[in-house]
């Protein structure tokens, strides 16, 4: 029987050919009881399951068996599904850096250009710019499809070229240790400024924790220090998602108090869902201070308890003077509580979208032990808006398409995304909505 060995920061794991086996039986009954979507387990997952399983279970290393997994597991084509080790210490540069990018070509062949660069983010606070063409990290070249990893607790060189066409090199603060938890270096969560006499801006970068009380308060911070605007342009480029904060966002956008959408385990669908619906537990409002958290606790935890569906309302705030002038500004980074945002406005015609199409995104996911502390994320839940649409693996397209033109931005060093919904609002061809 084989043994295969990999070395961890202060852990050395030993499978054997046993181990690989069984790792592999723990995935594919997770999967069969947890899968939000038992219909992708067919004869197809099967036949790729019969492909697959001679490469994971003859795997050399454990590094090559978690790669072996992972390839597997892209067969079935969703999202927040994935293999890693419960010690593993590296993060994608959405995570590390605060940045996300797109292939393309360029004089340097097929790389990767930065697009989205959050600000006071480890990318950002390195000098790492929107159009930047990424070179190398720590000395490797670095070409799509393959993505980065950053290890986390430690510095990180990245080589890029610079908007002015000069190679760089920095080093980078990937994440720094805090006790058991890695600590990222956070970039600004929200920034609000005044464009015009009547115009304000509004960005947010991503809506960390599962409720996120303190970002949703500096939301509503932001927006009360705009003053008297009566047009509002949010951005959501790059904001990949996070917990119930975005439901401040969607209730600046409306006076009332409106159900947005729930998730829900296709397993438990029932052809009388519109009628369900009307009976499953609301949440109508984000507390104030993280010292109220133990009272949505109590109320919500027979819900949770029975794997009842919660529906999200907004907590109706009351009339704003840019209410049916708002832009929403998003793009292929956009995902997950901000696509709900943007489904939202859509279907209640709130604002008009702008940008590029949306990622498609958007599952409730958790992870569950699946041996030698290993762990398969894996999503439990389809999110279905109020008029029953399922955003899963469908971008929402704009009403007006805008691409980021990574070689003009390098050029010009603009935001031409960001200048054409100035103008859409200038020109008023963002209308009030009815």
């Amino acid at each position: 029987m084989t043994t295969t060995a990999m070395a961890m920061p202060g852990i050395s794991i030993q499978l054997t050919g046993k181990d690989r086996h069984t790792i592999l039986e723990n995935v594919l009954a997770a999967l069969q009881k947890r899968f939000y979507a038992p219909e992708k387990l067919n004869a197809d997952w099967q036949a790729a399951v019969e492909r697959h399983r001679p490469i994971i279970e003859s795997a050399e290393t454990p590094d090559a068996f978690e790669h072996a997994m992972s390839d597997l597991l892209v067969e079935l084509h969703t999202s927040h599904l994935g293999f890693f080790h419960s010690t593993a210490r590296r993060a994608s540069s959405r995570a590390a850096l605060s940045a996300n990018y797109l292939a393309d070509e360029t004089s340097y062949g097929k790389r990767w250009i930065f697009q989205d660069v959050h600000a006071g983010g480890a990318a950002a606070v390195a000098g790492i710019e929107p159009g930047n063409i990424l070179l190398r990290v720590d000395g490797r070249e670095i070409v799509p499809p393959e993505h980065p990893v950053f290890p986390m607790g430690k510095q990180t060189t990245v080589e890029f070229v610079a908007n002015s066409d000069q190679k760089k090199t920095v080093s980078v603060d990937v994440a720094r240790p805090k006790g058991k938890k890695l600590q990222f270096i956070e970039p600004t969560l929200v920034e609000a400024k005044r464009l015009g006499e009547d115009l304000g801006y509004l960005k947010i970068a991503m809506f960390p924790g599962m409720i996120g009380v303190l970002v949703a308060n500096q939301i509503s911070g932001a927006v009360a220090s705009l003053g008297d605007i009566d047009h509002l342009i949010i951005d959501l480029r790059g904001n990949t998602g996070g917990g119930i904060a975005a439901l401040r966002v969607m209730s600046f956008l409306t006076p009332d108090r409106v159900p947005v959408g729930f998730a829900l385990d296709r397993r438990r669908t029932t052809a009388n869902l519109n009628t369900e619906k009307l009976s499953f537990p609301r949440f109508t409002r984000i507390p104030p201070s993280p010292r109220n958290l133990w009272l949505l606790g109590l109320r919500f935890a027979p819900a949770m308890l029975s794997k009842k569906s919660i529906v999200l309302q907004t907590e109706g705030l009351g009339p704003m003077p840019f209410h049916g002038r708002i832009v929403l500004l998003v793009d292929r980074h956009t995902a997950s509580a901000a696509e709900m945002i943007v489904a939202f406005a859509r279907e209640n015609n709130l604002a008009t979208i702008m940008g590029e199409r949306t990622a498609g995104r958007l599952l409730s996911s958790t992870s569950v032990k699946v041996g030698k502390g290993f762990r398969l994320a894996l999503p439990t839940g389809a999110y279905y808006t109020w008029k029953g649409s399922i955003l899963e693996g469908t971008p929402i397209a704009p009403e007006h398409l805008i691409e980021f033109d990574w070689r003009d931005h390098r050029l010009r060093g603009r935001d031409w995304q960001l200048d054409q919904a100035i103008n859409s609002v200038q020109n008023r061809s963002a209308p009030r909505a009815s």
